[in-house]
């Protein structure tokens, strides 16, 4: 990476004051977010047809083809890919069910195999949605723009710091070719979000002095081996409990909270963490090698600290929250509250929308993208998404090794998660993360 020992301080955007900076910003919210209040389907001009391709066709990939055409009436998906076919073929029978003529992917335009993205992005789509599984974000964001792609990219962006570092540089050049990456931290697209973010923001809660951010849920899915998968197969058909296709919890899932998090602190990051984790209740090798549970403390250059916990344990009490703690009051980002010295609380009805649809993140996301194509003003998210992909591995070094980690450390981690090679064979499980034995690299 030829940049890897630039100016990469957390907070090099941060000689003034965040409340300074928001002055002098107070006409645009952050990282493109000022047009997607009043982009929805139709909105704009909305006259060519924009051809859509989905690399990754699971669940999340099914999902974010819907929204994209929900979004905006005259896009079509166009084209499809993934490693395995029978994920494919599912996934077309799903998307094309609910979306109706806005299904145009002829059998030809279906490819599958690891390079099945490589074909994709050889065919004229304009857009395309990168939903595989986390571990290949950086190389295929970094080929769709080379390709001259705008890019929908699912979160997290990378697994490991070698991955945040491509992004970085994949950003960079595409906003040199003016193409869009949309990121899919979808809830910086929420109208609730974003009214109750900007109240604090404006000062409402006075001096942050604390943040907690809880995804505390029961287990997922997960399919038994097969006989006839390779190791390599077992491992991607089962992508959630190996750190190298999905980074664990920590990054998969609760970079939504901490993305929450570096919102609120206007994209200040910390300098520093620590933290603790385990693997308790999912000690099955049907569950890989990752932890399932995390709990984090970050501390930040002005002392405020944020509180991260997360975990997947079946018959534990659920709890997903954001809390936002000031000298003035309390935010409750979830319920989108404001209690202390000044009350608020988001009106749902405000948020309502033409043709039923209400405050839908998911959609307003891919609004948002289509219009930056069609008004030919790019939007770049992708660092944003990096630095909060960055702040979640960070978590997760701290929690494997048991040492304190520090944003620099982890900014130039030379731990590489890329298998030796992507073929159908033998891949061998990486243990169990001992802290105090398991070494930071």
């Amino acid at each position: 990476m030829s940049d890897q020992t630039e100016n990469h301080s957390p907070n090099k955007n941060h000689s003034v004051s965040r409340r300074t900076f928001l002055r002098e910003a107070s006409t645009a919210t952050a990282a493109g977010l000022a047009v997607a209040p009043a982009v929805w389907a139709g909105a704009g001009k909305n006259t060519d047809t924009l051809r859509v391709g989905l690399i990754g066709c699971g669940s999340r990939g099914s999902g974010a083809a819907v929204n994209a055409m929900q979004a905006d009436s005259n896009a079509r998906l166009v084209a499809m890919a993934d490693i395995f076919e029978d994920k494919l073929k599912a996934s077309a029978a799903r998307i094309q069910k609910s979306i109706g003529d806005q299904y145009a992917v002829d059998p030809s335009q279906e490819f599958v195999g690891f390079d099945a993205y490589e074909k994709l992005l050889n065919t004229d789509v304009d857009v395309v949605l990168l939903t595989t599984p986390p571990h290949f974000r950086p190389a295929h964001l970094k080929r769709a723009i080379e390709a001259g792609k705008h890019v929908f990219a699912e979160k997290p962006v990378a697994v490991d710091a070698p991955g945040v570092r491509s992004v970085m540089e994949t950003c960079r050049l595409a906003r040199q070719k003016q193409l869009s990456i949309m990121s899919g931290l979808m809830l910086r697209y929420s109208k609730a979000m974003q009214e109750t973010v900007n109240r604090i923001h404006d000062g409402q809660l006075g001096k942050i002095v604390t943040l907690q951010t809880n995804y505390n849920i029961n287990g997922l899915w997960s399919h038994p081996r097969k006989p006839e998968w390779s190791d390599m197969e077992w491992q991607l058909r089962n992508w959630y409990y190996f750190t190298w296709i999905s980074g664990g919890q920590l990054v998969e899932q609760h970079v939504h909270g901490l993305d929450l998090m570096s919102w609120v602190m206007q994209e200040e990051y910390p300098v520093k963490c620590f933290g603790l984790g385990g693997r308790q209740s999912r000690t099955d090798p049907l569950y890989g090698h990752i932890f399932d549970h995390h709990a984090i403390c970050y501390e930040y250059e002005g002392g405020e600290r944020c509180f991260a916990f997360c975990r997947q344990q079946d018959g534990t009490d659920i709890n997903t929250s954001q809390l936002v703690f000031g000298e003035k009051g309390t935010a409750d980002l979830n319920r989108n509250t404001l209690s202390g010295a000044k009350t608020w609380r988001y009106s749902r009805a405000r948020g309502r929308a033409r043709n039923g649809v209400q405050d839908l993140p998911y959609v307003q996301e891919h609004a948002a993208l289509f219009n930056s194509i069609r008004t030919s003003s790019p939007l770049c998210n992708g660092e944003y998404a990096a630095k909060s992909s960055l702040m979640a591995i960070m978590g997760r070094m701290a929690s494997y090794t048991g040492k304190s980690v520090s944003w620099d450390e982890a900014w130039n981690s030379k731990e590489d998660l890329t298998p030796p090679e992507y073929t159908f064979g033998p891949l061998p499980v990486a243990p169990v993360a001992l802290p105090g034995k398991t070494k930071f690299f």
